[in-house]
């Protein structure tokens, strides 16, 4: 019974967060989801309207009231448009924390978010184990792109391709990257991500050797967690709590006068989603969270805004190569990050900038979104890989790892010669 309180005190919180919506359909035009399906349902609107009888509903088909929350990219796009304000994101996610919490997650679930995504040793490791499989089962790789395909699974996956893991995880890279003892310049801790970590450490490595550039002493934190973006998507709010308060400890923000991070997700997560899931927690972690979360900055805004862009080496380019910028969701919208990664971009002294159209149109990777509804999630890749192949570009940069997946997936299918880069790499360039 008294689990069932609990549920209704969290559902009377959340209507509250619903009234502000005024039904006025606005985000029906920003919607990808919904420019595909075409279904009131699976729009913000549809979702806020479900969730309003969602005691009843819960309990009469939870299943369906699940599966509608999770047909979401958590993009953002509806909460960046709307003109009443409406919390879109925080709404969603906080109801698929309830409903999770009446329905239980799935065996399969609970196993990877619990006992491998809440324990990043058992989560390392078995990273380290695929990496040295992955080889037997990866053919047709693409050199820009650096994606691959399955083999034999390849026809069951939609053709999907993927980006491996890296031979190397950044982490192995950090003693040798941190070198630069003497420098007197702020104290800055990496967060690194799991997918810069694991399957992009080129960004990581990337992002530590500009902050060094720029006299800064970098503090990286080994064995880090993952922020816990999939456990929320999930509804897991017990994981999310458990990787939130082992990130606190052993990042000791205390300690340090900012933390960066190179992925939009993530620093997405950091900022907003660590202080708005957790306002039921008690003050003295609430205190932990809000200066762990005054301290993070997305990398492009903090090199721009908080220690100043540096000269480059001088060198004559005869040729700039075009690269054009796709903004991450979670970066754009959730944060308002638009004009700093394009200032990085125009400062790496061998790429000229050229806009696509539609840059902040959402690529349709949504995390696990993309494992669930990958038809429509290719639909709306292709719109962006149109948009990028119409600049007949170099390369596409992007801010956030999840972003680049999703969008060398798209380009390899067609066997493009375009890279796929992030901005930090591009900028680093040109001070090696």
């Amino acid at each position: 019974m008294s689990a069932i309180k609990e549920l209704a005190k969290q559902m009377q919180k959340l209507e509250a967060q619903l009234i502000t919506c005024m039904k006025c359909g606005m985000c029906q035009s920003v919607c990808p989801l919904f420019k595909q399906t075409h279904k009131e349902a699976d729009v913000a609107r549809g979702k806020i309207a479900l969730l309003e009888s969602l005691m009843k509903e819960m309990f009469d088909n939870p299943h369906g009231v699940n599966k509608r929350l999770n047909k979401c990219l958590l993009c953002g796009s509806c909460e960046a448009n709307c003109p009443s304000g409406v919390n879109s994101l925080e709404i969603f996610i906080r109801a698929r924390t309830i409903i999770t919490k009446y329905l239980k997650l799935s065996f399969i679930k609970k196993q990877i978010l619990r006992n491998v995504l809440a324990r990043p040793y058992i989560f390392n490791k078995l990273i380290n184990i695929g990496t040295k499989f992955q080889k037997y089962i990866l053919v047709d790789k693409h050199p820009n792109t650096q994606t691959a395909s399955l083999k034999l699974l390849s026809p069951l996956l939609n053709n999907r391709r993927i980006v491996p893991f890296a031979n190397l995880p950044f982490e192995k890279s950090i003693d040798k990257l941190i070198t630069n003892t003497n420098t007197t310049g702020p104290r800055v801790a990496f967060f690194t991500g799991c997918l810069i970590d694991k399957i992009y450490p080129r960004v990581g490595i990337a992002t530590v050797k500009t902050l060094l550039h720029h006299n800064l002493r970098v503090f990286i934190p080994k064995n880090q967690g993952c922020c816990g973006i999939p456990a929320l998507a999930a509804g897991d709010m017990d994981t999310f709590l458990s990787l939130v308060k082992y990130n606190l400890k052993i990042f000791d923000p205390g300690n340090v006068e900012y933390i960066v991070t190179s992925c939009a997700t993530c620093t997405a997560t950091l900022k907003k989603l660590w202080t708005s899931m957790t306002q039921s927690q008690n003050q003295n972690l609430r205190s932990q969270i809000m200066a762990f979360a005054e301290k993070v900055y997305d990398i492009n805004e903090f090199l721009t805004n908080i220690v100043g862009l540096k000269k480059q080496k001088n060198q004559s380019i005869k040729s700039k190569k075009n690269v054009t910028y796709h903004d991450p969701c979670h970066l754009a919208k959730s944060l308002g990050i638009k004009k700093e990664p394009r200032q990085i971009i125009n400062a790496a002294i061998e790429y000229n900038l050229k806009e696509m159209t539609d840059a902040d149109l959402c690529c349709g990777m949504g995390g696990s979104f993309n494992l669930y509804h990958y038809d429509i999630s290719l639909k709306i890749g292709n719109i962006k890989k149109k948009n990028i192949q119409d600049t007949s570009c170099h390369t596409v940069a992007t801010s956030c790892p999840a972003c680049m997946m999703q969008i060398s997936d798209m380009l390899s299918q067609e066997k493009s010669n375009i890279y796929v880069k992030h901005p930090i790499e591009l900028y680093a360039q040109g001070i090696e």
